[in-house]
């Protein structure tokens, strides 16, 4: 698999700082049931890769004493890691707003089928990944059969109160090299089309603009659209959008412990330039030293956050 990685390293993307940190994001390894064409993770079921219970352990310490409010659940599929209960119920017991970022078909996943009632138990709030309301879309980018049991957990889910008094989102990624569609716009095609086929409910669409980075970075050298890519990413560039990038309040730590600006970053192994250390490990860190102010290290793939409507793990940057 070709990588895109020398490629974005050197940009003249705009300087940023880090402001005060608001979320941890945990990537708590890359095993996965599904491989989608556009994770940027390189997920799959042969990966290995998961966190174990020391580090787990690590990332507590860090939201009991670091002000963070919200831990950001990722993978991977996240739930596969063998801790992601402990760890989420360690979480919920700090008063720690936990975001769980499902594939969906996992909850039928075995040893998985009380997942569901033990995340509304917990009260977590799930961001689903459903880059379509169509069928065929969603199983060219996710698999044969990924629909119906995408649609067959979101109804699960709100039968346990999700989209109603618990908090159930979906993300739209596009299929190839474009940008996503207006939110606000898509989220009513999602609502009318979910609601009227399958009665189904949810509190929010997230649009997510594709990163050309690991396997979607691949694909676009190996399709030759890496170019023109880059190109549409830069020449929607929007400046209103740097003061609300998710890499100013969020610390993204690796399955390993090792902490970076963004999971895109990590991904890109892109360290923190908190000092003249290549890397810093989650469990040298003392309460207060969250690195405010510090610079966020850029690359080419920042413009895919700041590009259009803008995009991050919370959905569309503008309102």
């Amino acid at each position: 698999m070709r990588d895109t990685r020398p490629l974005l390293l050197e940009s003249d993307f705009p300087p940023l700082r880090r402001g005060r940190l608001e979320t941890v994001q945990v990537n708590l390894g890359y095993l996965c049931n599904l491989s989608c064409v556009h994770c940027h993770v390189n997920a799959g079921p042969q990966r290995t890769e998961l966190m174990d219970l020391e580090t787990v352990d690590q990332v507590l310490a860090l939201l009991a004493g670091s002000g963070a409010r919200v831990l950001d659940l990722t993978g991977g599929a996240p739930e596969l890691n063998p801790h992601f209960r402990y760890l989420v119920r360690e979480a919920r017991s700090l008063g720690i707003r936990v975001i769980d970022r499902s594939n969906l078909t996992v909850l039928f996943e075995p040893g998985q089928r009380d997942l569901a009632a033990f995340l509304a138990e917990q009260q977590v709030e799930i961001t689903a990944s459903l880059p379509c309301y169509l069928e065929a879309n969603v199983e060219e980018q996710r698999g044969k059969g990924v629909y119906e049991d995408s649609i067959r957990a979101i109804r699960q889910l709100n039968a346990l109160g999700y989209g109603d008094t618990l908090p159930l989102n979906l993300v739209y990624n596009p299929q190839g090299p474009v940008l996503p569609p207006a939110q606000g716009e898509l989220q009513e095609q999602y609502r009318q089309e979910l609601g009227r086929r399958f009665d189904i409910r949810f509190n929010q669409l997230l649009t997510i603009t594709n990163m050309p980075i690991s396997r979607f970075g691949a694909v676009l050298l190996a399709s030759d659209q890496y170019v023109n890519y880059m190109q549409l990413l830069r020449d929607n560039f929007s400046q209103a959008n740097l003061a609300t990038l998710m890499c100013r309040t969020l610390l993204s730590v690796d399955w390993r412990g090792y902490i970076y600006d963004c999971d895109f970053n990590q991904m890109l192994e892109m360290p923190l330039l908190a000092s003249d250390r290549p890397r810093h490990h989650i469990s040298e860190l003392t309460p207060g030293a969250m690195f405010e102010g510090n610079h966020i290290v850029t690359g080419e793939h920042c413009y895919g956050c700041t590009a259009g409507q803008g995009s991050s793990c919370g959905g569309a940057l503008e309102a």
